[in-house]
């Protein structure tokens, strides 16, 4: 098995391929849409603005590839973000359209300031596949300002001013709003369970 990472210039790819490499999982880094295209597994990573991430990948010509990809696409931090139709980061931003609904910002207080920035618990919403070895309460590590809808592809919860979707699961679109590359065990057994994942 192998994964494709999509190289958007966005994230910290060389993280999330040392995390696969150290599950003996090959994965390479790729904005070549040929080899995207026909990947077994892809990741679609990011960190920043999701406005800069989509014209990135129009531009690359992938936004329909990624529509039309049927195996494993899982989506992390601002990836995830990017599966949905829109977000309200930069007055308003398209997204894939992959899942439904609306990214908005995480609401600033005094006591949670933004990016929530750490390490917070997974409540467990249902059984899924990526969730296997997982545990509710199991701490994972955030970075991030705007955050994904509850919604009937919501796997897993977390909660900062707001209860969000921290993991989503749809066919074979998934997310993850935390970095599984910098959560431990927990992450990594996510990116091993991702690896496995039939659809």
């Amino acid at each position: 098995m192998s994964v494709v990472v999509i190289k958007l210039g966005v994230g910290n790819t060389a993280s999330i391929l040392f995390a696969f490499g150290r599950l003996g999982v090959r994965a390479r880094l790729s904005d070549d849409r040929r080899e995207i295209e026909d990947a077994e597994r892809l990741v679609l990573p990011g960190v920043g603005a999701a406005g800069h991430a989509m014209r990135r990948l129009e531009q690359m010509g992938l936004d329909g590839v990624l529509g039309a990809f049927r195996r494993p696409l899982l989506g992390i931090c601002l990836g995830q973000q990017l599966l949905y139709e829109a977000s309200e980061e930069e007055d308003g931003a398209a997204g894939l359209g992959l899942l439904p609904g609306l990214v908005t910002a995480l609401p600033r207080s005094a006591e949670l300031p933004v990016p929530h920035m750490g390490w917070s618990p997974l409540s467990l919403e249902r059984d899924h596949a990526l969730l296997e070895g997982v545990r509710s309460d199991a701490y994972v590590y955030f970075v991030h300002s705007y955050a994904c809808p509850l919604g009937d592809e919501t796997i897993a919860v977390a909660a900062y001013g707001r209860r969000f979707s921290a993991m989503v699961a749809r066919d074979n679109v998934f997310g993850c709003q935390f970095h599984p590359e910098r959560s431990g065990a927990v992450g990594a057994r996510v990116l091993r369970n991702f690896a496995s994942l039939s659809c």
